[in-house]
């Protein structure tokens, strides 16, 4: 494998020029989001936060809340490589204006213009994917929705998990 460098137990860093990632690297992510309390890491192909162009290897487990979030300003994309996940889309009150599997039996591929409110359920005991979007990282061009969970509250999330895959 090649040379990493851990930033916090979720995030890590290659060193180098050049990336490439296989079964072990992506077996040593599934490792170390196993040992996380939010069950989830990535692995940034960028040099640092501060670079234009920011390509992530990034795994979820199953458990792993992604809060719905808007980007201001910044489009994303993901390529998945394995694993399966719901892709909820929202209008700004929270309510859900689509959903879409992505993964094992649906899209490969999405990318989503700024200022769309998303989230992603995991179906999967791994969701691992490639994401894509522009940097520097600045954490202020991120919009948590406020009529989420914030998700401090592991029951709490769970609860509201639960209710969003039961909507329809």
């Amino acid at each position: 494998m090649q040379a990493v460098r851990k930033v916090n137990d979720e995030v890590y860093y290659t060193d180098g020029r050049i990336t490439f990632v296989g079964t072990e690297e992506i077996e040593f992510l599934k490792a170390r989001a196993a040992e996380t309390p939010r069950q989830r890491t990535r692995l940034c192909a960028h040099p640092d936060p501060s670079h234009a162009l920011h390509e992530m290897l990034i795994v979820h487990g199953r458990e792993a809340y992604v809060r719905p979030h808007r980007h201001i300003g910044k489009a994303e994309s993901q390529h998945v490589l394995e694993g399966r996940a719901t892709l909820l889309l929202f209008d700004e009150t929270g309510r859900m204006t689509r959903r879409e599997t992505i993964g094992a039996g649906g899209h490969v591929y999405y990318r989503i213009d700024d200022a769309v409110f998303h989230a992603l359920l995991i179906e999967s005991d791994w969701f691992v994917f490639h994401e894509v979007t522009s940097g520097p990282f600045d954490p202020t061009t991120t919009e948590w929705a406020t009529w989420s969970p914030d998700g401090k509250d592991d029951a709490e999330a769970r609860h509201y998990m639960a209710a969003l895959r039961r909507a329809r």
